[in-house]
């Protein structure tokens, strides 16, 4: 039952600390105190018998009325810097009539009140949470004296018990004494989220007896940027600094089986990992992708020349279900083993939580070695596009993903992957990837025979050795519409069916710089009336009969098909990095690199991380003349590399991929 204290006193100084209020019970709560104002016989104010009591501030609540001088005082301070309490401060409070200290991990308001986000120092091994009101808590400081007076006056006792336990604990801190400056760890925090990161401090903070570790975080979940009472301890970025006790640091589950370098020495064993039935999860979108893949540790992590693995199966799995079909190809048409380890150890893995170790890639690159023509994919750098061919077609067994056509000699070529192939042009110093497609198409005299459900090109390049170009500009969307044969085409002059099409007038300045150049019986007289022009000569296109019976004339709009991009894999010397789009909007870019960093030396493991990156989104929208100025140094962020480092471009057509 909460009392009525009528009258308030100066508080006691002892020390030069603010301690102890004065209080006297007047009216309804007269003979409730324990004393007449004097304590180990000194007085200190004067009042009845038994109406006096002395008592931590902390243990007031004001209730102040209109006419009260408290009432009209100035509201606190709306900013956090106005506030008594600041992160770091080392307060108590009472929880039960128990006192009980602990360090401030944030300070917040709601509405017009300000709590303070405690972590009680003798909550047991983790790091638990009590949000308690600004008024309720005091700073340490404050309470350096508060012990002597409540074991004298009543006032409440401490919590041996809680403190036989904590010196109990205090002696098996040695249980994580594995764990050092930059050991990779987890923490569980209240209501049981967990988050993870690396130590980054290690040793003993002023005010607390604890041995204390600095965590830097992979998420924005902490409070700090390494500062503790103004002072840094580590440097990091806002908000993804945390200062917790050591032992409520537990190393990383996720890092337990990369420490050894030679995974070659990690226990597979010839259990059976099929499961009873091939699980199916789903490619992550939108919010899920950015909830389970980004950060630290997260996505493919890399080991021993793997990155051109690692980007391939994040690109190609992490966001898209366009070649999931290879995860559940019957057996015997493809390998089981190999189809067991990509879709169970690999895929579901990336997808359920975000991580895949490097040991379950190196027991795929070691079944590729073992059915492949290469005895070096265990160890040696690869191109992407080398692991692609292999494992679609000579282990899974998919059925090609390009059907293309020379129309000249009439030769069908199938294949995976579609190596750009063009002469250098002087006019084209940032091409756009349309433009580069429609040029390779025309050199090699190719059409594609069906629409693919995955069009996978590569650029111009060869590695750090060659560049074609610069820059490239990324087509988030490929129009494939006159890359098609036998489709109906339009023409590019009034946008009726076309029946010709002119691949000198592709070269001609005069004409847009994208597209095939294609014309109705019409238009193609009237251009190549001039006297520049006479001398093309344009082939007749073949329009299904379907489509003439379906759209009359007068009323016969192509329709235009299209692929979209959803991954960009990137190399600038040798190492391989990807971008994958994880939602419809421009800004939705995640950026992958499976060895990001790395913790230890030659017995240590890299450490994978994705970023979100949608400053991509600002220069794709820059015209083209603007973005040509561009200097790759001043971009932001990774913007750079996916313009100038991109090898190789994945588009799909969702509705193809229905039939696949």
């Amino acid at each position: 039952m909460a009392k009525k204290l009528s009258r308030l006193f100066f508080p006691l100084h002892v020390c030069g600390c603010d301690v102890l209020l004065l209080a006297c019970f007047q009216g309804e709560g007269e003979n409730r105190g324990c004393c007449d104002g004097s304590y180990n016989g000194t007085e200190y104010f004067k009042c009845k018998r038994n109406c006096g009591i002395f008592l931590p501030f902390s243990r007031v609540q004001f209730t102040p009325t209109p006419d009260d001088d408290y009432g009209k005082q100035k509201p606190k301070a709306d900013t956090e810097e106005g506030v008594p309490v600041k992160v770091g401060d080392a307060v108590s409070f009472y929880v039960d009539e128990v006192l009980t200290k602990g360090i401030a991990m944030a300070v917040y308001r709601e509405g017009t009140q300000w709590f303070v986000k405690v972590c009680p120092e003798e909550e047991g091994t983790t790091d638990f949470f009590r949000e308690i009101p600004m008024d309720s808590v005091v700073k340490e400081s404050l309470q350096s004296l508060f012990s002597p007076f409540e074991s004298d006056m009543g006032l409440g006792r401490p919590n041996q018990m809680k403190r036989e336990s904590n010196e109990s604990s205090e002696e098996c801190e040695g249980g994580n004494s594995s764990l050092e400056v930059n050991s990779m760890v987890q923490i569980t925090l209240d209501k049981g989220n967990q988050v993870s990161g690396i130590i980054r401090w290690l040793g003993y903070l002023p005010q607390i007896k604890h041995k204390m570790a600095g965590v830097e975080l992979d998420e924005d979940k902490g409070v700090t940027g390494g500062e503790w009472l103004g002072k840094y301890y580590f440097h990091c970025a806002p908000k993804r600094g945390l200062f917790v006790k050591l032992q409520s640091c537990q190393p990383d589950v996720r890092f337990q089986c990369s420490r050894s370098s030679d995974l070659s020495l990690l226990d597979y064993g010839d259990q059976e990992v099929l499961p009873q039935a091939p699980e199916s999860v789903p490619p992550l979108r939108n919010e899920a992708a950015v909830r389970v893949l980004r950060g630290w540790m997260k996505g493919i992590q890399g080991h021993c020349n793997s990155c051109y693995m690692d980007t391939a199966l994040f690109s190609l799995f992490s966001c898209t279900s366009v070649l999931d079909s290879m995860l559940f190809k019957p057996f015997p048409l493809c390998d089981r083993n190999v189809q067991t380890i990509l879709r169970d150890e690999i895929v579901n893995p990336l997808r359920k939580t975000g991580f895949v170790r490097a040991g379950s890639v190196m027991h795929l690159r070691e079944q590729l070695t073992e059915k492949g023509q290469f005895s070096s994919f265990t160890n040696a750098e690869k191109d992407p596009e080398e692991f692609l061919n292999l494992i679609m077609q000579q282990i899974l067994g998919i059925e090609p993903l390009l059907k293309l056509l020379s129309e000249k000699r009439k030769e069908q070529q199938d294949g995976y992957c579609h190596q750009i192939i063009m002469d250098k042009r002087e006019d084209l110093v940032v091409p756009e990837v349309q433009q580069l497609v429609e040029h390779s198409f025309l050199a090699s005299d190719l059409k594609l025979m069906e629409i693919p459900s995955c069009f996978i090109i590569q650029m111009p390049r060869s590695g750090k050795e060659y560049k074609m170009f610069s820059k490239i500009i990324p087509s988030l969307e490929l129009d494939i519409t006159d890359l098609l044969l036998d489709s109906p085409r339009e023409c590019c002059v009034c946008g009726d069916v076309a029946t010709l099409e002119c691949a000198a007038c592709f070269k001609d300045k005069v004409f847009a710089a994208t597209g095939l150049k294609q014309f109705c019986s019409s238009c193609s007289r009237q251009v190549h009336s001039h006297y520049r022009r006479k001398t093309h000569k344009p082939t007749r296109l073949h329009v299904p009969e379907e489509f003439h019976s379906r759209n009359p004339r007068g009323n016969q709009q192509v329709p235009r098909e299209k692929m979209e991009l959803f991954a960009v894999l990137c190399i600038e010397t040798s190492h391989y990095v990807s971008f994958v789009k994880y939602g419809p909007e421009n800004e939705h870019w995640m950026f992958f690199d499976s060895m990001a960093d790395r913790h230890g030396d030659e017995n240590g493991f890299n450490i994978p991380t994705v970023t979100l990156c949608p400053e991509v989104a600002k220069y794709l929208a820059l015209p083209l003349a603007k973005l040509a100025e561009k200097q790759p140094r001043d971009m932001d962020g990774v913007t750079k590399r996916l313009f100038c480092d991109a090898y190789i471009y994945m588009y799909q057509s969702k509705k193809m991929a229905l039939y696949k």
